[in-house]
């Protein structure tokens, strides 16, 4: 049982880093969406002549930190799922070894 522990530990080792980047890449992609915002707006209010040049820099600086985030976000989310269903497969397939093997030992020679 402890060796099967060690093993799940050592699977699950990496898991909530995984898990952290997938749910921190959108609000950091968020983070930069609202600076680009921010950025516009400022450049609206110190600018004479307000032209769409103005504000496409910081637009365009929110548009890309968002659809960055949102990337990141959902390749950490969707690799995540994918690894915590490979190891709960594995765990699956010990527990069921380790039961055969049980029972094998329990068998009346």
């Amino acid at each position: 049982e402890n060796v099967g522990n060690l093993e799940i530990f050592k699977l699950e080792k990496n898991l909530s880093t995984l898990a952290s980047i997938a749910g921190a890449a959108p609000m950091i992609g968020f983070f930069g969406t609202v600076t680009g915002m921010i950025l516009a707006f400022y450049k609206m209010s110190t600018e004479q002549n307000v032209t769409p040049d103005v504000l496409a820099g910081g637009i365009y600086q929110a548009l890309i930190t968002t659809a960055f985030g949102l990337f990141i976000g959902i390749l950490a989310f969707v690799g995540y799922n994918l690894l915590v269903a490979n190891v709960e497969k594995v765990v699956f397939q010990m527990e069921r070894t380790t039961v055969e093997f049980m029972d094998l030992l329990q068998e009346p020679s």
